[in-house]
């Protein structure tokens, strides 16, 4: 089937490719058609491949470079993102048919979004995956731009696009360095790049795929150009496109850069991995734009890819097979789930904006009732956004969380110091995603309705009510079923890890260990519907007469009189209200946040006001850790003499890291 599978993927490249030619010549649903016909034949198709041993297969066409030949190639590998990439496809496909889906004016420029991405998991070669690259930037780029004229989306644009080029640049040099001997990827395994060169290929893939991925600090335009585009390109980019940027990553540094390369090869993901996890779990918590939360969480979630992947790089390159499966399985299913969920809650925001009339969850409330299919499917997302078992979000944490608190074998002190600070970094993060999740699904979807739009809100079109009603379907079988996807990644493992997950996955449920105890999340679910039930029963059984009930997040208030129809604002939480507490704590840290006071001039009746700072965007996300630096630095001095009791604990306590560090660092000489 490896054969035939490749041949029918390449031709779904030119399909797509063509698709976009002939929809700038006629209507906008021919290429809309046309991709959900060739993503759902695709994804049939990848799926019978994997299933089918995912048997290597390459294929030559007569053009290329220079007059050369390009290379396709099929393996375990790139077959699991091309599923993924299909099944989003078709989501996203079938929701642009609605007619809110796009402007007409992008609909060209969509199949050739995903021609160009499976271009790139079909690449054998260094021009394939730099031609497939570039091209699915270019038509990305324009899918947010076009047929808007707002001066926000332009300059998202534009820091879009310019990120693209220094990705592409990044991308280009990092292939330039391997391919010495020949540009095909059998050629580059090789030779793989050995010292200096091995570490400027690891700098330059981390610059270049890893800022299209989303990583901190180089994660600036991401969540202006997700909130930008329409809500199936939003799909698609947070969805598809940053994994096939995940997958550029470790097709360079796993596969084509050897096996042989050291263990602090994994160190610069996992600094990374945590700071994109943090970072945009509180940006999360922050943003009042529906689809920049989305966006957040989208750098969230990379991170923690990331994080498995550098676990697996430094447990590979220590000779610990089934610590590099554990954590390189986690970093596959996370891929997997959040590229799936993750299409589906950017589904539901655009249904809401259409739906509801706008994004701001200020101006939502009570979508639940009147937007039952959305709101159902983005309570499902939002479990699945903030880990809750047995949802898809879970287990790939989970298993993460288990490959984390096992590196502490990888090293010394230093290490095992590292692996700590990483621990509770991901802790830290997981929690600010289940508090982002709760904002979200509380402020957007319960209460009462906070506008007049948000009160005569309306169910989106059939085709987007399908889309979404399929992801759920698949997003819920990921969380029962997550050792059937582990099963779907098995050739991938073999072939990046040398290992499997053999004794830790099965169709029940997932373990750390072989043979041992695990996640079952069946059993997880049934003891959440019993409890569930128990738990109605007995509140209906113990109900007092009269009682009155009201909407949830509604604060328990009464029903608002005729003349405040939406009710009181100050009655239910807002999205600001209710991640003041994080602003308050993480804000100065992360953002340069600052909070100030203008008191009233003398005889002036106005209160007194509060108000907030921050930097402006760009800053805010590229130069915020150094500016909250320098601020403390300059007066540290002055502060010392008034430390309080939990400052003092605090100052101890970074001593003794710091000091343990500094042990550390004498132990390696």
């Amino acid at each position: 089937m490896s054969g035939p599978a490749l041949a029918v993927l390449a031709s779904a490249v030119g399909l797509l490719l063509a698709l976009g030619v002939a929809t700038a010549f006629s209507r906008a649903k021919v290429g809309f058609w046309g991709a959900l016909l060739v993503c759902g034949a695709g994804a049939v198709v990848a799926l019978v491949y994997l299933i089918g041993g995912a048997e290597p297969a390459m294929l030559t066409l007569p053009f290329g470079l220079a007059g050369q030949s390009t290379i396709l190639a099929l393996d375990g590998i790139s077959g699991l993102f091309v599923l993924l990439l299909m099944l989003s496809g078709t989501a996203a496909a079938a929701a642009s048919l609605d007619d809110h889906g796009h402007p007409p004016a992008t609909a060209p420029a969509f199949p050739v979004f995903l021609g160009a991405m499976l271009l790139t998991l079909l690449a054998g070669d260094a021009f394939a995956v730099v031609a497939g690259f570039e091209l699915m930037s270019l038509a990305s780029f324009v899918l947010v731009v076009t047929s808007h004229r707002e001066q926000s989306v332009r300059a998202a644009g534009v820091l879009y696009i310019g990120m693209a080029a220094i990705a592409g640049v990044c991308l280009i040099a990092a292939l330039a360095l391997l391919s010495a001997h020949g540009i095909s990827f059998a050629a580059i395994r090789a030779h793989p790049p050995e010292g200096w060169r091995a570490a400027v290929v690891l700098a330059l893939v981390l610059l270049g795929p890893g800022s299209k991925a989303g990583l901190a600090p180089l994660h600036v335009w991401l969540p202006p150009a997700h909130a930008s585009a329409p809500g199936p390109v939003s799909a698609l980019m947070s969805g598809a496109m940053t994994k096939i940027a995940v997958y550029v990553m470790i097709r360079l540094l796993f596969d084509l850069c050897g096996p042989a390369q050291p263990l602090w090869w994994g160190l610069p993901l996992l600094a990374m991995g945590l700071a994109s996890a943090v970072l945009g779990a509180f940006r999360a918590n922050v943003e009042t734009d529906v689809k920049a939360v989305l966006a957040c969480s989208t750098i969230e979630n990379i991170g923690l890819v990331t994080i498995g992947l550098g676990v697996a790089l430094a447990a590979r390159a220590a000779d610990l097979s089934a610590l590099a499966g554990l954590a390189l399985g986690a970093a596959l299913l996370h891929v997997i789930a959040h590229g799936l969920f993750k299409t589906l809650l950017f589904l539901c925001a655009g249904a809401i904006q259409y739906g509801a009339g706008s994004r701001l969850m200020g101006r939502l409330g009570g979508l639940l009732q009147r937007m039952p299919i959305t709101g159902c499917a983005m309570l499902l997302g939002g479990a699945c956004l903030a880990g809750l078992p047995p949802s898809a979000g879970f287990a790939s944490e989970w298993m993460l969380l288990q490959s984390v608190l096992g590196a502490v074998r990888l090293g010394g002190l230093g290490l095992q110091i590292v692996v700590c600070v990483l621990a509770a970094g991901l802790a830290l993060a997981i929690a600010l995603a289940g508090c982002a999740a709760v904002r979200l699904v509380g402020v957007a979807l319960l209460g009462r309705p906070r506008s007049a739009t948000a009160i005569a809100a309306v169910e989106a079109g059939p085709p987007v009510r399908w889309a979404m009603l399929g992801l759920a379907v698949m997003v819920g079988l990921i969380g029962l079923f997550p050792g059937a996807v582990l099963g779907l990644a098995a050739p991938a493992l073999r072939a990046l890890a040398d290992t499997n997950l053999a004794g830790r996955a099965d169709a029940l449920g997932v373990s750390a260990i072989a043979r041992a105890q695990g996640y079952v999340p069946l059993g997880v679910a049934l003891l959440l519907a019993i409890a569930a039930v128990g738990i109605m029963l007995v509140l209906r059984a113990r109900a007092i007469l009269g009682h009155r009930g009201g909407p949830a997040w509604d604060c328990g208030f009464g029903a608002p009189p005729d003349w405040l129809p939406f009710g009181d604002p100050l009655t239910q939480y807002s999205a600001g209200g209710f991640s003041q507490p994080l602003r308050r704590i993480l804000g100065p840290v992360l953002v340069s946040a600052t909070v100030s006071v203008d008191m009233p001039r003398p005889g002036d009746t106005r209160p007194a006001m509060l108000r907030e700072h921050s930097q402006d965007p760009a800053s805010q996300y590229l130069f915020a850790p150094i500016a909250a630096l320098r601020a403390h630095m300059s007066g540290l001095a002055d502060r010392m003499q008034f430390l309080t009791v939990r400052q003092i604990l605090s100052v101890m306590v970074t001593a003794l890291i710091l000091f343990l560090i500094f042990i550390a660092v004498l132990e390696q000489l």
